[in-house]
């Protein structure tokens, strides 16, 4: 940990803002300073350290090799000093603090249901979600950003800073509105989706590569209308009769007209999991949430695993 003596760590708060916005301006805007406070401020912090820790290009800086290395130990910095608070606080069973959760979209509706448990007994506690792609989550989660992710990463990821478990098993399907002459079916093809209009997750998202996987494997390709890097923009599209799409069946909440049919093959499931870093301190409060989910996901498991 670095030392308290050298620097402050409203320094490494000013530093680590500054390096992730590229900009004191935007930096000082961001933490209700002036510029000349927060270029004061880093001054100092590089004169402790007796190092430059940004180039400054005209309005622009940018971290040089001191910077990227010490911006790692800076994160860290300010993390273990939350985690120190946190731990008196549970020490003390004092109900209060703040989870930040990551999710992707399609686990939406587990997330607000347990919430909504989580919320009532513990109605203290200050919770923030982000909605990203997976991709998105794991920089968070590495930058320690968010407490926990919830996404489609499987269990057998190789990362030596998370602890991933698994919740339940969705299905890959073709989400088509209710109206739509298949909506009956129980099962449906690829071979006979690429006859069909669709819009898709845009490439990098998880669930898309997963998709490619499938269609390269089944040598299949799809006659795609669109692509979008917003789940609930495909829903509505779909939601609108012209097109249809291709999610996790656990996706479809807040669209009751629509409707997920299993696609037919081989290794068309994927594990819901939820993601926590081995390296922080893990609160009472993201126990309890924890907790709270795997009670829902027995539900869960019935209703969309097969």
């Amino acid at each position: 940990m670095l030392k308290a003596k050298a620097m402050e760590l409203r320094q490494l708060k000013y530093f680590v803002c500054a390096a992730e916005l590229s900009n004191f301006t935007q930096a000082a805007e961001e933490l209700y300073i002036t510029q000349s406070t927060l270029s004061h401020q880093i001054k100092e912090l590089e004169n402790s350290l007796d190092t430059l820790l940004f180039d400054r290009i005209g309005k622009r800086v940018k971290l040089t090799e001191a910077g990227e290395i010490m911006l790692h130990y800076a994160r860290k910095t300010i993390l273990q000093a939350e985690e120190g608070k946190q731990v008196l606080l549970d020490l003390n069973n004092k109900k209060t603090g703040k989870l930040i959760i990551g999710a992707t979209y399609g686990l939406t509706e587990l997330l607000m249901q347990s919430l909504t448990q989580f919320s009532e007994q513990y109605p203290d506690i200050e919770i923030q979600i982000i909605f990203a792609s997976t991709a998105d989550l794991l920089h968070k989660m590495h930058h320690y950003e968010i407490d926990c992710m919830l996404s489609f990463l499987p269990v057998s990821h190789k990362d030596r800073q998370l602890e991933i478990i698994k919740l339940f098993r969705a299905t890959l399907s073709l989400v088509v509105h209710q109206s739509h002459p298949w909506s009956a079916v129980r099962k449906v093809s690829l071979q006979k989706v690429s006859t069909l209009p669709v819009v898709l997750p845009s490439q990098g998202y998880s669930i898309r590569n997963f998709l490619d996987e499938v269609l390269d494997e089944n040598n299949i390709m799809l006659k795609i209308a669109m692509e979008i890097n917003d789940i609930h923009s495909l829903l509505k599209l779909t939601n609108t009769k012209r097109w249809n799409t291709i999610l996790m069946n656990s996706s479809l909440f807040g669209f009751p007209q629509l409707k997920a049919i299993p696609l037919e093959g081989k290794n068309m499931q994927r594990e819901a999991t939820i993601a926590f870093s081995v390296e922080v301190y893990r609160k009472k409060a993201l126990t309890a949430f924890y907790e709270i989910m795997k009670g829902r996901c027995a539900t869960f498991q019935q209703q969309f695993g097969q």
